[in-house]
């Protein structure tokens, strides 16, 4: 049971939605069972159309591009907030102010390409055209200005994506972490070090909390085959040291979730996903057999309440727990 894959990864999330400025008003953005929904665009696809035409592209529209395009880039990890005490405020000014500008900065001087690549034109005072510029080769002048406004995009892009809120941004880390659990052993060599330290830079500081040891204390490994893995402590004083062994879908499926340290227990799996009552597996300290706990989540905010609009770190779900009953 604890080694089978029970469910989607998130399907102990609940929905979350945003208000964002577009056009002349603020639209809803909506993400529900891992996807990232328009609900102001009822047809996107068409609107691209209009775009290519020359019309203008609605902010949601380059958001849900903006999502689409780091679903999978592991710097999300790095970047985004490793608990609700790291709260990270981005405004849609932030946005806004990143936006180039048509009459100053890079934008306004950078040389353009038109015209020198990757037509030949004639060289002064001979007629001639330069010889041929070999594929996949660019004159540096055009490389530079296309690296700038790939980092540029992408600075817009994840100011965006941060801009939605907090359930937001934990969302887009546990996409981007399933993204790469399960990965062949072979792509796993390289994607390895930045899971780690994902999983090591969020799980640290609930270990401070569940323990009372130093987050510098804590060292993570990665699980790979059937099982949960394998939690101990070991030395004394300055060299106690917290060795946790996870699988890579424990940042999507519990840290995500809200779930990792319940009831002063550390959430190690999810055996029975859902949302709000599932069951998960659970250490009381470290170097003891998991336990079973039924847990039920009380959703965030005023009871009854409309949107959760740019929701912020403090609403995080909370989770209530029991001992799970036997044969269940």
């Amino acid at each position: 049971m604890t080694g089978r894959r029970n469910g989607a990864w998130f399907d102990c999330l609940p929905s979350c939605e945003a208000y964002l400025p577009c056009g002349q008003g603020r639209h809803i953005v909506r993400w529900e069972a891992g996807e990232l929904r328009l609900l102001s665009h009822p047809d996107p696809e068409g609107e691209l159309v209009l775009t290519a035409l020359g019309g203008e592209k609605a902010r949601c529209v380059e958001v849900a591009q903006a999502w689409g395009r780091h679903a999978e880039d592991l710097s999300v990890l790095a970047i985004g907030p490793r608990g609700p005490a790291d709260e990270i405020a981005v405004s849609w000014d932030d946005v806004e102010a990143a936006q180039p500008s048509q009459t100053g900065g890079w934008y306004a001087y950078a040389p353009r390409a038109v015209g020198l690549y990757p037509g030949p034109s004639p060289n002064p005072g001979t007629g001639r055209a330069p010889a041929p510029i070999p594929p996949g080769r660019r004159p540096r002048g055009q490389r530079t200005m296309q690296d700038r406004e790939r980092a540029a995009q992408r600075r817009i892009d994840l100011l965006s994506v941060l801009a939605l809120g907090y359930g937001f941004q934990v969302r887009l880390i546990g996409q981007v972490a399933e993204a790469h659990a399960d990965r062949p052993e072979e792509a796993m060599e390289k994607v390895r070090p930045p899971l780690v330290a994902a999983i090591t830079a969020r799980l640290a500081p609930l270990a401070e909390e569940w323990l009372g040891i130093d987050p510098d204390q804590v060292v993570v490994t990665l699980h790979r085959g059937p099982g949960w893995g394998s939690a101990e402590l070991t030395g004394r004083g300055g060299q106690r040291r917290l060795r946790v062994s996870l699988p890579a879908g424990w940042l999507a499926r519990v840290w995500a979730a809200g779930l990792a340290l319940t009831g002063r227990h550390l959430v190690v799996g999810v055996a029975r996903a859902g949302w709000p009552d599932a069951r998960v597996l659970a250490l009381r300290a470290p170097g003891t057999e998991p336990v079973l706990l039924d847990v039920h989540a009380t959703a965030p905010g005023p009871a009854g309440a409309g949107l959760d609009v740019r929701p912020r770190a403090a609403d995080a779900p909370h989770w209530e727990h029991e001992p799970a009953q036997s044969g269940g």
